[in-house]
């Protein structure tokens, strides 16, 4: 979408009018219609009560957890949950405890066995790096049954996941159960910057009063806000790119798969092409590079040793043929380094 003409467009319109920035915080004179506007259909778009924005969501992870936590509350944490996410722990003092990845008999038994007054769940919808989705019925099935707050970190599912783009609650089909949803303008909602909490509106409230990264940070640029503005009208009338992100995610992993390589998580445009060396995974992303292809290898300590990958990255503007195209590609260059026979 940021490349998208009626989205370059908008943005340009709203650049001549407020021009490249506010030159201040929120709550001096960084507040414009435009931000309340979309802070808006934001919330409408998650049918939330409210939604506050932030720089990116880096921020809006590092500005939550210190503000509505306590010595007395709990917080538990997937163990390979985002970098943001973990730094915006380390900076609350609530009782911190980090669950084993997806695992619900351990996060249970961690909710069992807390005290705290606030109990809060923290976990990535979709994991960056293997593109695999949190069990969400499973974690709410819990909180509800140990009386927990949840709060899903949904940057990389937000605008293309699920059959409307509504994220992972969506692909669950259980809208309206996570207590707190952070996500991220910077990916498909426009792909420039920005971030924001959406939830009930007294969250929303508090964290406009406590919230350091939002009190204490630039507001948002006005083109930043008009390119998220339009991608969000964009899908609020129309399910076309969300699906087309689905097929052609389904298109590319079954002919991968069908050629021989391992492709870790499913059903999500993240696609990791398991190589497992670092070195392997540095030399096949070159090679991919000249036969017109551009993905990136991924080594420690981004990832585990041993677990190398390429990342690939499915787009609603990739055609199917560039699919087949880079599909080819991929054959090409895994025999030619001996990955697939």
């Amino acid at each position: 979408m940021s490349n998208n003409k009626e989205v370059v467009q908008f943005s340009k319109q709203i650049l001549e009018k407020y021009g490249s920035g506010l030159s201040s915080v929120r709550f001096i004179c960084g507040t414009q219609t435009i931000h309340k506007d979309l802070e808006r259909k934001l919330s409408e778009f998650h049918e939330r009560e409210d939604t506050i924005l932030y720089a990116s969501c880096f921020d809006a992870n590092a500005g939550i957890f210190e503000a509505i936590l306590t010595p007395e509350d709990a917080i538990f944490s997937d163990e390979l949950n985002h970098a943001s996410i973990i730094d915006g722990v380390r900076l609350c003092k609530a009782q911190k405890q980090r669950y084993l990845h997806r695992n619900m008999e351990d996060l249970e038994e961690k909710l069992r066995s807390s005290n705290g007054r606030i109990k809060l769940i923290v976990t990535d919808g979709v994991f960056s790096m293997d593109g695999n989705v949190a069990p969400l019925d499973k974690i709410c099935d819990l909180a509800d049954k140990y009386n927990a707050l949840t709060f899903v970190d949904d940057c990389h599912a937000t605008g293309f996941f699920g059959k409307t783009g509504r994220g992972t609650e969506e692909f669950f089909n259980m809208k309206g159960r996570v207590d707190i949803i952070n996500s991220t303008l910077g990916k498909a909602l426009g792909g420039a910057a920005g971030g924001y909490t959406t939830g009930p509106s007294e969250l929303i409230d508090l964290l406009k009063q406590k919230s350091r990264p939002y009190l204490f940070s630039n507001t948002l640029p006005p083109a930043v806000v008009a390119s998220a503005s339009k991608v969000i009208d964009l899908l609020m009338h129309s399910s076309e790119y969300p699906q087309r992100v689905q097929s052609n995610t389904e298109r590319f992993r079954s002919k991968m798969v069908a050629a021989g390589f391992t492709i870790s998580g499913a059903d999500h445009a993240i696609c990791p092409v398991m190589l497992g060396e670092a070195r392997l995974a540095n030399v096949f992303a070159d090679e991919m590079l000249k036969k017109g292809i551009y993905v990136i290898g991924f080594s420690y300590p981004v990832v585990p040793k041993g677990k190398a990958r390429i990342r690939v990255q499915i787009s609603a503007a990739h055609t199917t043929e560039q699919i087949d195209q880079c599909v080819d590609a991929f054959i090409e260059v895994g025999r030619q380094l001996q990955v697939i026979p």
